[in-house]
């Protein structure tokens, strides 16, 4: 099995630098301190799957040169993971109908949002093609001929998914998982979970939360996304984590 992660996006919903902001980090000349919205492309054998298409979507794609795209999943609804949604059009243009997957949730929340690419009546003939399916959170589900785990974590009240593709698990925009999600971790190599500034947050991990949650899990690696400006520079906090943990930045790629 060959299993590779792109990082398209690795920042918080504003991304770094935020519009207008003097603060030092988003100042930054260090190409790691400048983050776009949270979004990973997953090469899994020949499949090419993409979590989450935030509105920097587009940008991601020409400059990670992803030649396609197989499946679309769906974190949450919330703008940073879902603006982009309309950029897809080049990749179902390719195959017909783009397959996407999220929550029924989720879903409904888009057709609304985007009801001019699912409405059945008077579709903008230039409006992407997709074939949805709702996920069930209680049971993996199988994209083409890969089982792909639905993880549960909660954000400020909200149900939102990871997922784990066979050693390698996604979790963003978490505050909480219970211990009957996180068995769902076990023996897992490569962890990815959000890590949003060094203060608490009533809806994101922060920084000791997330150092935390890694070590009670326990993978092998762990890397931390969904940054802000408020977490700090890059290298700084690389060089105050321990050393199975380390920041995500945009266009860092990985192989399992």
């Amino acid at each position: 099995m060959a299993l590779k992660v792109y990082f398209l996006g690795t920042g918080t919903s504003q991304g770094i630098p935020i519009i207008g902001s003097t603060h030092p980090v988003c100042l930054s000349e260090n190409p790691k301190d400048k983050r776009l919205r949270s979004s990973i492309w997953v090469q899994w054998d020949d499949m090419d799957i993409v979590v989450d298409c935030g509105p920097d979507f587009r940008q991601q794609m020409l400059k990670s040169n992803c030649p396609k795209v197989d499946a679309l999943l769906f974190t949450h609804e919330h703008a940073d993971h879902t603006a982009g949604l309309d950029d897809i059009r080049p990749f179902a243009f390719k195959v017909g109908a783009l397959p996407v997957y999220g929550l029924v949730r989720v879903m409904e929340n888009l057709s609304r949002r985007f009801d001019y690419i699912f409405s059945d009546k008077n579709k903008y003939p230039g409006a992407p093609s997709l074939t949805t399916t709702a996920i069930d959170p209680s049971k993996p589900f199988v994209v083409a001929s890969k089982t792909i785990t639905p993880i549960v974590v909660t954000h400020y009240g909200l149900e939102v998914l990871g997922f784990r593709f066979g050693p390698f698990a996604y979790i963003t925009d978490m505050f909480s998982m219970t211990d009957t999600e996180a068995e769902k971790l076990d023996r897992v190599e490569v962890l990815v979970i959000n890590a949003l500034r060094i203060e608490p947050h009533p809806s994101h991990l922060h920084l000791d939360a997330a150092i935390d949650f890694a070590q009670r899990i326990g993978a092998n690696q762990t890397y931390f996304t969904h940054i802000s400006h408020r977490l700090g520079f890059h290298d700084e906090v690389q060089a105050s984590l321990p050393p199975n943990i380390k920041l995500a930045y945009d266009n860092l790629t990985i192989s399992l």
